[in-house]
């Protein structure tokens, strides 16, 4: 095994120059093993494993820098780096982390999980490489999806000025998770397609370097290869900025890799080094469908079919059904994803109304903004985007819709712990995130029917407001308690005396669980399901703090900010004679790892929350 020879960082430069291909198909049939137990991102990772290996016979790791975009895709480097032990618990609680970690090794540069971020990164790498008068080669590498993020141009405008060596590498798959969308789709795809300029490269460029005089004939076409682009190549975008562009290079040839990427060490300036690969290559189900293998769970190699399967609907199938039974009672709902019309659930609302869907591509901040301007033609928008990811439209939420009082509809997924993808992807913010925001409405379902009734609550609801619900199978317990959704109101579950569960969303099932075990050891309860963290049920307050001495208020959020905080800001501010537990996730980042594992672990889980209010009973002498 080729793999066995690599232990540390630049073992790969000691594999023979003939066997290297050999390394490549041995990478890949490890990921595809490892990844069919534990679970991961797969085609991203499949798609660049020769790409990652000339990186790593170019440069000299750890002290050259590669600043991976989002970060999904760096498996193959984390085995360059001497990590492969670590794939045997890959994503678990305690185990490697799915996505580039300081933590883990010197080699690993920039923490990353969101898109469009290397460039700027990699870019402040290189100024303070000037300013400290070192001499490292700096490298992103960034997808093709990850170009349709704004902020990703906001630093190639940046990176045009510059006057020293930065090579940004485009890792150009056609994809993101789902399949591209846009105007920046459409031009790669015409470079891609330019064979008139890839075939003169081909024949002239590298090929001259075995003939007579090939060096001259390679300095003529280096002086006119700007011209010959501007004529073959449409727009030529990149060169137009003043960055040297190179390619398009067969990601997949490690001989072109190696050529191209001697070249752009040799630029004293920003220079993009355009590099074509195949997402899932070497792996036929992830080729055929590399959306369903972007984040895959275990599955069976043989058939790539997942290993458990699935019974019970989750939350983003439960949304995907309200979304077209909305789309056809009301012709005014039109939908907005970020390019996740999988992930999201609004594929079969595509599917059905094609007119009314939009996809904007990795731009959530114009997701935002581009939904109000639908409100404004009397529209309904509907934007589906991640917790994680929606913070990245913060200021738009703020400014262009909430201000502005606009009608639309935020539905949250992956709300809370997501697991296994660790601090960037946990939704644990945006109880707090906005729910301080003025003319916002916030409300969690507490199961899979009250999500279908809160969401067809939010299209009649003539202002801002938000759904946000968990990752993972819906709930169904609960189901004889479903009284109508009323603004502000919240939900009596069961009512008694001395202890006020307060539980918003995903924790209401904790809460039953904690409410049952109280009962058993002969406490009386009351359980609530908050239904709106804003505004706060207050009136609920009123009446529980007549016969309740304790509220114990539950969310899956921080709890600087949270439901929690509010409550207890009402009642010291009203002098309600109660004290108040809030059960929320502390002020910090919280790892991957498996939820009800991590649920434990930050004190969120039904033992632990009953542990809780006993030792305060006990302590208090109630």
């Amino acid at each position: 095994m080729l793999l066995d020879k690599i232990n540390k960082p630049n073992d790969i430069k000691n594999i023979d120059k003939d066997k290297l291909n050999d390394l490549a198909k041995e990478i890949r049939e490890f990921l595809i093993e490892k990844i069919s137990l534990t679970g991961g991102h797969l085609a991203s990772n499949l798609g660049c494993v020769e790409l990652t290996m000339a990186l790593h016979l170019a440069l000299d790791l750890p002290k050259d820098k590669i600043v991976w975009d989002v970060g999904h895709q760096s498996y193959t480097h984390k085995l360059l780096t001497g990590r492969r032990d670590g794939f045997d618990n890959l994503r678990k609680y305690g185990g490697m982390s799915g996505f580039p970690k300081r933590c883990e090794s010197d080699c690993d540069c920039f923490d990353t999980g969101h898109s469009s971020t290397s460039i700027s990164a990699a870019l402040g790498m290189v100024k303070a490489r000037e300013i400290n008068g070192t001499d490292e080669t700096v490298v992103a590498v960034i997808g093709d999806g990850s170009l349709t993020g704004g902020m990703a141009y906001e630093a190639l405008n940046n990176a045009s000025r510059m006057n020293s060596n930065f090579i940004i590498i485009l890792n150009d798959n056609n994809m993101s998770i789902s399949e591209n969308v846009g105007g920046v789709s459409k031009y790669l795809n015409e470079i891609r397609t330019a064979n008139h300029y890839i075939n003169l490269r081909d024949k002239v460029y590298y090929k001259m370097l075995d003939k007579p005089n090939g060096h001259k004939v390679i300095n003529t076409v280096r002086k006119t290869k700007n011209v010959i682009k501007q004529l073959v190549v449409p727009g030529m975008f990149f060169e137009d900025m003043g960055i040297t562009y190179l390619g398009p290079v067969d990601g997949h040839n490690l001989n072109e890799l190696n050529k191209v990427l001697k070249d752009a060490k040799r630029v004293n300036k920003a220079v993009i080094v355009h590099v074509i690969t195949k997402k899932g290559k070497g792996y036929e189900p992830a080729e055929k469908h590399p959306s369903r293998f972007h984040g895959a769970e275990p599955f069976d190699i043989n058939t790539g079919i997942p290993s458990t399967k699935r019974e019970k609907a989750n939350y983003t199938d439960v949304f995907s059904t309200v979304m077209v039974k909305l789309g056809a009672r009301n012709e005014k709902v039109v939908a907005i994803t970020a390019a996740m019309p999988d992930g999201t659930g609004l594929k079969r609302f595509h599917n059905v109304y094609p007119d009314r869907f939009f996809d904007v591509g990795i731009a959530e901040q114009h997701a935002v903004t581009f939904a109000a301007g639908l409100a404004t033609g009397g529209l309904i928008p509907i934007v589906a985007i991640y917790s994680s990811f929606l913070q990245r439209a913060y200021d738009q939420i703020l400014h262009d819709v909430c201000i502005q009082k606009w009608p639309v509809v935020f539905a949250i997924d992956r709300a809370g712990l997501v697991g296994s993808d660790g601090e960037t992807h946990q939704g644990i913010f945006d109880l707090s995130y906005l729910s301080c925001i003025p003319n916002m409405t916030v409300m969690a379902p507490k199961n899979k029917w009250e999500l279908s009734d809160m969401m067809k609550f939010a299209v009649n609801f003539n202002a801002p407001i938000a759904v946000r619900y968990p990752r993972g199978t819906a709930y169904d317990g609960l189901q004889e308690y479903r009284e109508p959704v009323r603004p502000g109101v919240s939900e009596t579950i069961y009512e008694e005396s001395d202890i006020a569960l307060l539980a918003v969303g995903s924790m209401v099932k904790t809460a039953v669980s904690v409410y049952e075990t109280l009962k058993s050891k002969g406490y009386n309860c009351s359980l609530i399901n908050a239904r709106f963290v804003k505004p706060i049920d207050t009136d609920i307050l009123d009446k529980l703090s007549h016969n309740h001495r304790l509220f114990v208020t539950m969310e899956e959020n921080v709890e600087s900010g949270g439901y929690g905080e509010k409550v207890l800001d009402y009642v010291y501010d009203n002098n309600i004679d109660a004290h108040v537990i809030r059960v929320a996730i502390p002020d910090e980042y919280v790892e991957h790892g498996n939820v009800d594992v991590l649920k434990a672990s930050i004190g969120i889980d039904d033992k632990t929350i009953v542990d809780r209010i006993i030792a305060y009973l006990n302590g208090a002498g109630l």
